[in-house]
């Protein structure tokens, strides 16, 4: 029988192969608005509403669903529970080191997870934050794999210090050999694990029968293919082809970032917009060029700078004189234009995220497991605060 997750995710799926040509586009491709019906609706707002919008997602659905009739379906489908429960308190001794919004997540997350007396193992685990404090409260030993020795050896360190039942493993879990750390009598958990490692962790958890497995998935498109692979059966026969932009696109609500870096990141946007049109000028090419990325302190200095660098990777000659103010105004406009596109793409940013966590879901219960789904956290806490976790059906034993 079919789970209601099974229907979630083909009425979702359904929904955003409709919608695709709102959110799979990328916006620096467009100097105009790419919806005709949307143009007067989007340029109407002033800077102020889009950026209450961006950080309003209810709103933001709201304002564009007289425009995009579908997206009055996503607060349904798109739902998740975040149920009651009690933060646990710990010491002073044992949480010293972690800085206070990751230390409410971890205490949201260990509140949320099913409490078992099992051994833990504790993926992709740092310092062994989460590790410690499940350890402190009862589980028998806990297992930490870390990729970084330096970590593992911090984190063995505090452990024996705490009198803590712990060990931890320096392994690539992408590359070294990890079937032996997952076993039938065990709790895998893993909090944050990027792209490919929560799926590493996944099916190896899975594969090994671990009892429970308790998870908040994370950045899905590291260490993965250009192209979406998906993991259950449904998601595979789905028409939707997610790219690594696509994916990214799930990503991009965060909690509110302090007004200086808001303020950096506008101007960035900004020069890269204003040097593309001086590109397009000396070259020919109307085609967006994307620029690395650079320390931002870039950012803090002169524009013309800014280009004389751009130019330099992009093995191109700028003239000897041009005029920056000239195109420091095209990057404004261009700006302005750029950040209504991303305020419709966002309006999509949980579906696509519901998207890949429901694909996730369905490939664990293929596996012979009951599965839940739900927010461990308040999203101000951290955004990534879906919470999958399965038990092995008596009947997969």
């Amino acid at each position: 029988m079919r789970s209601s997750f099974h229907s979630q995710f083909i009425a979702l799926d359904a929904l955003l192969a409709d919608t695709r040509q709102y959110w799979q586009l990328l916006a620096f491709d467009h100097t105009d608005i790419p919806w005709p019906e949307l143009k007067s609706t989007l340029l109407s707002l002033d800077d102020e509403e889009v950026t209450a919008l961006d950080h309003e997602p209810a709103a933001l659905l709201s304002f564009l669903a007289p425009h995009i009739s579908e997206l009055s379906k996503l607060p349904t489908l798109t739902a998740l529970t975040l149920e009651p429960a009690t933060r646990p308190e710990f010491p002073f001794w044992l949480s010293n080191g972690i800085k206070g919004r990751k230390l409410t997540q971890l205490q949201d997350f260990v509140g949320q997870i099913v409490q078992t007396k099992l051994p833990v193992l504790e993926w992709c685990a740092g310092k062994g934050h989460l590790g410690r404090l499940l350890a402190y409260q009862g589980a028998v030993h806990v297992d930490s794999v870390e990729l970084q020795a330096a970590l593992c050896q911090q984190g063995q360190h505090s452990a024996q210090q705490q009198g803590l039942a712990m060990t931890f493993h320096c392994a690539d879990v992408l590359k070294d050999p990890i079937a032996h750390y997952f076993k039938p009598q065990q709790q895998a958990v893993a909090l944050h694990a990027c792209g490919r490692l929560h799926q590493t962790f996944m099916a190896q958890a899975s594969a090994a029968g671990c009892e429970q497995i308790s998870l908040s998935p994370c950045c899905y498109h590291l260490f993965t293919e250009p192209t979406y692979q998906a993991m259950s059966d449904a998601a595979t026969q789905s028409t939707l082809s997610l790219s690594h932009s696509d994916m990214k696109l799930a990503l991009q609500e965060t909690v509110t970032a302090p007004g200086r870096v808001a303020k950096v990141r506008k101007r960035e946007v900004q020069w890269r917009l204003a040097f593309d049109a001086l590109r397009r000028d000396v070259t020919g090419d109307t085609q967006y060029l994307s620029v690395p990325s650079v320390n931002k302190a870039i950012f803090s200095g002169s524009f013309v700078d800014f280009c004389h660098w751009a130019a330099e990777q992009k093995q191109l000659d700028l003239p000897a004189h041009f005029d920056a103010d000239h195109y420091l105004a095209q990057g404004r406009a261009r700006q302005r234009i750029t950040e209504r596109i991303e305020l419709v793409r966002h309006a999509f940013r949980r579906a696509i995220e519901v998207w890949l966590v429901l694909d996730r879901v369905l490939y664990l219960e293929q596996a012979g497991y009951d599965v839940s789904l739900s927010e461990f956290c308040h999203k101000s806490l951290t955004p990534r605060n879906i919470l999958i976790q399965a038990t092995r059906c008596q009947s997969a034993e």
